[in-house]
């Protein structure tokens, strides 16, 4: 039994965002054993997902684990990829593909954004967090369960660090949009925001986020507006797809326990379910 793994991203319209994939891929090679790690996109760049399936199948895997390496479950996670596994099983009948599942609320995600704050409060800290806003800014989705799961990261971002208040926005498709959540803050007397990039990569949509907190630091000077850095380089990352894989090659699916102070005590609670 030959077993590979591919990782599709989903590509951008920047080169540089692309080659952060392809360096994200690169670092999972190294730390996953012997096995073939095979990448691929969804849109924007090549190699394409047809052309990702057919490297693993040449190279005699007969298991293959895809993860779509994106941050929540949206139409590409649950539409697109899974009709391209339809049609490889279909061309390959021989082959076993396992379909994992995106990053989603995870606790290891929950800490890249932390350690990504306290990267910004390092730098130009320490803060008064009673008095910190934190802006999280998502991609912005037709999907209304990829969108509310950012605000479920907001929630626990906020009980976890205890700023003064977190909001959400997004860089398009849906509403708000930064200039609008930053305005508001600044109508509540906020005294200092904190705006994290809710992203993988670097490319067109990180650069206008970089924009934005551009042009609200030029109009209320008076706020200290701080950006922090998206994920990409973070090595929590490389932990997460390997413990997806397992996941996806096991056919398990794990709740979101892992973020509720009940869950080791759960058998010995009457009436807090887990099932």
């Amino acid at each position: 039994m030959t077993q590979a793994l591919l990782l599709v991203g989903h590509g951008s319209g920047e080169a540089e965002g692309n080659a952060q994939f392809r360096e994200l891929a690169e670092r999972v090679r190294a730390a996953g054993g012997e096995r073939p790690v095979e990448h691929c996109f969804i849109e924007l760049a090549q190699p394409g997902i047809d052309a990702g399936i057919e490297a693993c199948v040449k190279r005699g895997a007969d298991q293959v684990a895809v993860l779509p390496i994106t941050l929540f479950a949206a139409n590409h996670a649950k539409v697109e990829v899974p009709e391209y596994l339809d049609a490889a099983r279909s061309r390959h009948p021989g082959v076993s593909f396992h379909y994992g599942r995106p990053f989603g609320i995870d606790p290891l995600m929950i800490g890249i954004l932390r350690d990504r704050f306290a990267e910004v409060e390092a730098a130009h800290g320490p803060f008064d967090r009673a008095s910190t806003a934190v802006i999280l800014v998502g991609r912005g989705s037709s999907d209304a369960d990829a969108n509310s799961d950012l605000a479920k990261v907001g929630r626990i971002f906020l009980e976890r660090e205890q700023v003064a208040l977190v909001d959400i926005c997004y860089t398009g498709v849906t509403r708000p949009d930064l200039p609008t959540v930053m305005r508001r803050l600044a109508r509540l007397g906020t005294e200092r925001v904190v705006v994290l990039p809710y992203f993988l990569f670097t490319g067109v949509l990180v650069r206008r986020i970089e924009g934005w907190v551009r042009a609200m630091q030029a109009e209320f000077e008076a706020v200290p507006i701080h950006l922090g850095h998206y994920f990409g380089s973070h090595p929590d990352l490389v932990k997460l797809i390997l413990a997806r894989e397992q996941e996806a090659l096991a056919g398990t699916a794990r709740m979101n326990c892992d973020h509720c102070r009940f869950r080791l005590l759960a058998p010995e609670l009457l009436g807090h379910g887990h099932d």
